[in-house]
């Protein structure tokens, strides 16, 4: 099962389990990485070291199409500390393995609020970057610091700022293929598949303010009849929030929200509530407007709907869950997922003239 001693190579690796959405399938090869050792084994590896490579953190934002040829990273580096603290923020670093909502909570029990708005997005610390994760009005860019990282073709470590991760609505520099021919820095040469994420750093406000503006924590504030809510008061609440309406993955398959809210020109929202009114959308601070892509898909009908054992969630459109068991042989497959997905994006763009782009990485 294993090649040598130096380096743990796992064999026709099964990967049900290493993926939330449960989805059948095998990895060829499969080193688990806990440190930067374990990284550069690899790439001075005479048979490893050249071949082509995919990071898997927690396996909550892919879709598994097939077997895994490519040799398959799986992120397992810990570890959580305070590295500094300035006048105006607590600099803290956590190993890209660990459990993301796991160091959320961490964090508010050591007195360091600001990320309690993500509680409860599933994945990674290492993942958490490349998808800019964010709720509740709240993204991971405004609370980042910085990341260290390996280059998966030279070895080298580097150390990226907010600005080179170029940071946007759940895109960042490691979501983009590299293109040597354009001079505007890391977000045009691109990361995706280069580069492997050590450790990433946040920067918690001392002088916090809760962020708050979404009707689900207004309702909970009226409910509770607080104005001004405690970090742990919000975490409490946007956890209770999350597990009303989505899918725990270890009980249902899914990676969250399968689709990305579009945003919009004025002029288009216009024309979209000219043929249906009661969408839902938010203004942006751009003058632009996001629409609520699980409310296109709803109005197309396609709630509860299936292909296969790929199915839309019941209770929130914008997931699509395996409703197949979770440790069986009768789930979904990664083929039966985009059919059902593509079949998505083309009722939307049919009725509205959106095309909805998909969140998840597609392997």
């Amino acid at each position: 099962m294993f090649d040598n001693a130096a380096m743990l190579v796992q064999k026709n690796v099964a990967l049900q389990a290493l993926n939330s959405f449960h989805i059948r399938a095998r990895a060829q090869a499969l080193v688990r990485i806990g440190s930067v050792a374990d990284v550069q084994a690899v790439l001075a590896d005479p048979q490893w070291g050249p071949s082509p490579k995919l990071v898997l953190g927690g396996g909550s934002n892919m879709v598994l199409t097939g077997d895994v040829k490519r040799l398959l990273l799986k992120v397992e580096i810990m570890g959580r500390r305070l590295v500094a603290a300035t006048d105006r923020a607590w600099i803290v670093e956590a190993g890209a393995g660990e459990n993301w909502h796991d160091l959320v909570a961490w964090t508010l029990a050591q007195g360091w609020p600001g990320l309690e708005n993500m509680a409860l997005i599933p994945g990674t610390v290492g993942a958490a970057p490349v998808q800019n994760i964010g709720a509740y009005g709240v993204e991971l860019q405004d609370r980042f610091d910085s990341l260290d990282a390996i280059d998966l073709h030279t070895g080298e470590l580097f150390t990226l700022n907010a600005a080179q991760c170029a940071f946007c609505y759940r895109d960042s520099v490691f979501k983009h293929s590299s293109q040597p021919n354009d001079d505007k820095g890391y977000r045009a040469l691109g990361l995706k598949d280069r580069a492997l994420i050590l450790r990433v750093r946040f920067a918690l406000p001392k002088v916090w303010k809760a962020v708050l503006g979404y009707a689900d924590i207004e309702k909970k504030m009226a409910e509770a009849g607080v104005a001004q809510p405690s970090a742990q008061q919000l975490f409490d609440w946007v956890c209770q929030i999350r597990r009303a309406k989505l899918p725990d993955p270890a009980q249902i398959g899914n990676v969250g929200s399968f689709f990305k809210n579009p945003t919009v020109t004025p002029e288009q929202c216009a024309d979209i509530i000219a043929r249906d009114p009661r969408v839902v959308y938010y203004r942006l601070d751009n003058g632009s407007f996001k629409l609520a892509a699980g409310w296109l898909i709803d109005a197309c009908g396609w709630r509860g709907k299936s292909v296969g054992q790929a199915g839309v969630y019941d209770k929130q459109a914008l997931v699509l869950v395996n409703r197949g068991s979770v440790d069986g042989s009768d789930g979904a497959t990664g083929g039966e997922v985009m059919t059902l997905a593509r079949a998505i994006q083309t009722s939307v763009y049919e009725r509205f003239g959106i095309l909805l782009e998909i969140e998840p990485v597609v392997v």
